[in-house]
């Protein structure tokens, strides 16, 4: 176990590189657009869902 934290701290302080602040800029954009359309489309089907379920219980058993 001891290795294998050694290793990781290794290959963090020697290959990994950052990106430059800007493609990190459009990226952080990209993933902020594509978080809100997915909690929309959720909150959409959550929504459809919902209603379908109120109306079965509603209409259907009664």
């Amino acid at each position: 176990m001891l290795t294998y934290i050694k290793e990781s701290i290794h290959e963090l302080r020697n290959s990994v590189s950052l990106p430059p602040k800007a493609e990190s800029s459009n990226l952080m954009v990209i993933v902020a657009v594509f978080s809100i359309l997915f909690a929309l489309a959720t909150w959409g089907v959550d929504s459809v869902f919902g209603k379908l379920i109120k109306f079965y219980f509603n209409n259907v058993l009664n």
